[in-house]
């Protein structure tokens, strides 16, 4: 049967289901009663296996306990591709109760003939299936029933008894583990037979091994793995590991050249080119619920932006002739915007770990957010049949992106290779991790308005530079794991990729606005070669253009005394967004007096245009640093599995998108990059961390539209907002550093 004939039925599986249909894959079932849940996307510290948990045991009629969440496999579980863009829940969910629906359907009919009875008299309740006074389990019966068999599209995709634990706040599973400090990281493994390696990075992206001495190494019990510039030690104490490669250090010799661009101009390096050049097709640039009729502008509400003295957006002179396309008659406002490359910054530094084994095969361990394409780029790199390589999934901190978890990986396959049978345990060193890991691109935008005498935006411009923002393994055709260009036979690295629109976009994600403007062009320019390895961090390019807009919304109202909510609203259709607006001023508290020094501002956004609505309220004082004093936060993520996992992974975007603006900055000279510590790559600590408040503004009988990265755009812009409004000023660079600010007041003196 074909994937076509599939929604001809009456029940069409959900997609990761069809793609993967045996539900072996999914369920297992032991005699103990035990039900193991497999699925395609990874635990990252987001808590989608507690929900996704939920959602099995709900359709399987078993209580939470009973259901055991095992590690995705690339040869046991589903393959559901990246855990990515927040889609997991809306994804994965749909598949796994499916797949339980077929599990329980087919344990009902072995009860059923167990008892000579109808499937319609056997109930299913905290994993007992019963029918009069006869009962059994699925344990009991779990030699009766073969899922090693394919979804049946006949079938129901959901029992649908009522949710027990769907829409609950049910306890996250990983956390006991986590808090009592129980091996539970990839780097808690430990094998049979386990040795450690580490690597010798290059002083330099793009430096060459001329001389290695390896004599430095005598009287240490290790084995000095090289290929090419690849160098790593091997040996069965990890100090000893880290000793040697130490003295490594000293006793090599690199080509090394000034290849990175000059930190103090990324606007010109970005803007140089060559570019990619895409622009939004005009079937694409109108919101996506559709026009809707706009409500009146909240009343009674005072504007609550920066004060008169504010450094206004530039506006055209009269003289200036107007770009093709704009209309003459109005007034012509523009201003520029931008972000540095940002680092991941994990608490725990990557790590992974290889064995090759006696039949051929090769086992990896690893925290990719994606291990199927990690197989494929291993196999590819090595010149092996994909289907001799296993990657399992082992958790470690949370990076929500493309860090260096592969690249962890990939090391841990080439030193085991001159071990076999042995398994490699390589962890990353913290200067490793900020300094090689793929890097969040820095971008820049610029945007331009007409708007009419009542202040309303009649015309719309959106120009965006980046660089690409996925370089995940198996990008453009190659491997994409760092050893891998430093091999005797090394792959290339191109410059990264950006994913199509379609798909959610990279640059040009969450560029084209919410608002109805009536005549708006975005385009956005992927740089085409760069030095500075990019690819994936949370939000990709929707947390720049989420900044760049939202602030220019508050230019714009500002300019012609506007309220900033106001004038949102007057400009937004979508009767969701505009109830997830106000809900967050109404518990926020807009248009109340605040402190002298402190400004409250507002960001809103609706991530990648179809997914969860998030408006975010600042409030920051501004003294002699800027301070976050609290975020409200309102959000429609359509359908609620776990309210508690929603709160949560918007309270965290929050906090790393404060982070991100506030202090992150990759920083680097002509050679090298510089920022290799946490003092010289700040991020915020936990006694910065604002109070934050976060309302579910839900839509009964919606689908899920993902929750982990809504927040970050929308937090950016209300931070900027609000410290434009405290301190009279605006800084449209990131971060919202002291010295930005000064020298932002400096630049706005006459």
């Amino acid at each position: 049967m074909t994937a076509g004939q599939y929604t001809l039925r009456a029940h069409p599986l959900p997609q990761d289901l069809e793609a993967n249909p045996i539900l072996s894959r999914w369920v297992t079932v032991d005699a103990g009663g035990t039900i193991g849940v497999r699925v395609g996307k990874v635990e990252l510290g987001q808590g989608i296996l507690t929900a996704l948990a939920q959602v099995a045991a709900d359709e399987l009629g078993v209580d939470l306990a009973q259901v055991r969440m095992l590690p995705p496999n690339t040869r046991y579980g589903p393959n559901e591709g990246l855990t990515s863009g927040s889609m997991s829940i809306v994804h994965s969910g749909p598949a796994v109760r499916a797949a339980c629906a077929q599990v329980r359907a087919r344990f009902v009919a072995a009860a059923a003939r167990r008892w000579g009875v109808g499937v319609e008299e056997v109930t299913v309740r905290h994993g007992r299936l019963r029918s009069g006074e006869r009962s059994t389990s699925y344990g009991d019966l779990a030699d009766a029933v073969d899922l090693d068999v394919p979804a049946d599209p006949e079938v129901p995709v959901t029992h649908g008894d009522r949710p027990v634990l769907a829409g609950t706040s049910s306890p996250r599973l990983d956390l006991p583990d986590k808090i009592a400090g129980r091996p539970r990281y990839i780097h808690d493994l430990r094998l049979p037979g386990q040795l450690f390696g580490r690597v010798l990075r290059p002083p330099s992206p793009g430096a060459s091994l001329r001389h290695l001495d390896a004599s430095r190494l005598e009287g240490m019990d290790v084995e000095v793995v090289r290929d090419g510039s690849f160098v790593g030690v091997v040996c069965a104490d990890e100090a000893e590991a880290m000793r040697a490669v130490e003295a490594l250090a000293g006793a090599t010799t690199w080509d090394e050249r000034d290849g990175l661009p000059d930190e103090d101009d990324l606007r010109g390096f970005l803007r140089a080119g060559p570019h990619e050049t895409v622009e939004v097709p005009a079937g694409e640039q109108t919101t996506p619920e559709g026009p809707s009729p706009k409500g009146p502008a909240p009343q009674g509400v005072s504007p609550q932006g920066a004060s008169p003295q504010e450094a206004s957006p530039q506006e055209a002179s009269p003289q200036e002739a107007s770009p093709q396309g704009v209309p003459s008659q109005g007034r012509r406002v523009r201003a520029s915007y931008s972000r540095p490359f940002l680092a991941h910054a994990s608490m725990a530094p990557s790590c992974g770990m290889a064995r090759w084994n006696d039949d051929g095969t090769l086992s990896v361990w690893s925290h990719s957010q994606g291990i199927h394409n990690l197989r494929a780029a291993i196999a590819l790199a090595l010149d092996l049949d994909a289907d001799k390589v296993e990657v399992e999934h082992a958790e470690n901190a949370g990076c929500y992106g493309h860090n260096a978890a592969d690249d962890a990986a990939f090391d841990a396959v080439l030193l085991a290779r001159a071990v076999p049978g042995r398994p490699v345990h390589v962890q990353w060193s913290r200067r490793d991790e900020l300094t090689w890991s793929p890097f969040g691109s820095a971008m820049s935008a610029d945007v331009e308005a007409v708007v009419d005498e009542t202040g309303a935006v009649r015309s719309w411009r959106y120009d965006v530079w980046s660089q690409g923002h996925t370089s995940r393994p198996g990008y453009r055709g190659v491997p994409g794991l760092l050893a891998g260009a430093y091999l005797e036979n090394p792959w290339s690295q191109p410059a990264a990729a950006d994913p199509p629109l379609a798909n959610g976009a990279g640059t040009m994600r969450n560029a084209v606005p919410i608002y109805d403007f009536p005549d708006r062009r975005v385009t956005g320019h992927r740089l085409l070669e760069t030095p500075i390895r990019s690819s994936a961090l949370r939000s990709l390019g929707a947390f720049m253009n989420v900044f760049a807009i939202e602030s220019f919304m508050d230019e714009l109202a500002l300019s012609v005394g506007i309220d900033p909510l106001a004038y949102r609203l007057m400009h937004l259709g979508d009767a969701r967004g505009r109830k997830v607006l106000e809900t967050a001023a109404t518990v926020a508290g807009w248009g109340t007096p605040v402190a002298e020094d402190v400004g409250r501002g507002i960001g809103f956004a609706r991530y990648k245009g179809k997914g969860a609505y998030c408006a975010v309220i600042a409030e920051v004082a501004a003294e002699q640093e800027v301070r976050v004093r609290r975020l409200t936060i309102a959000v429609d993520v359509g359908g609620v599995v776990n309210p508690d996992g929603v709160r949560n992974q918007i309270e965290g975007g929050a906090v790393q998108a404060a982070s991100w603006t506030l202090k992150e900055r990759v920083r680097f000279d002509r050679r090298r990059i510089t920022s290799d510590t946490w003092e010289s790559y700040p991020i915020l600590r936990f006694s910065e961390t604002p109070e934050i408040t976060v309302e579910l503004v839900e839509e009964p009988g919606t689908p899920p539209m993902g929750a982990g990265e809504a927040a970050q755009g929308p937090t950016a812009a209300a931070i900027g907002n609000a410290v434009a409004a405290a301190i009279g000023v605006r800084v449209r660079d990131l971060p919202l550093t002291s010295e930005a600010i000064v020298a932002a007041i400096e630049a706005s003196d006459p």
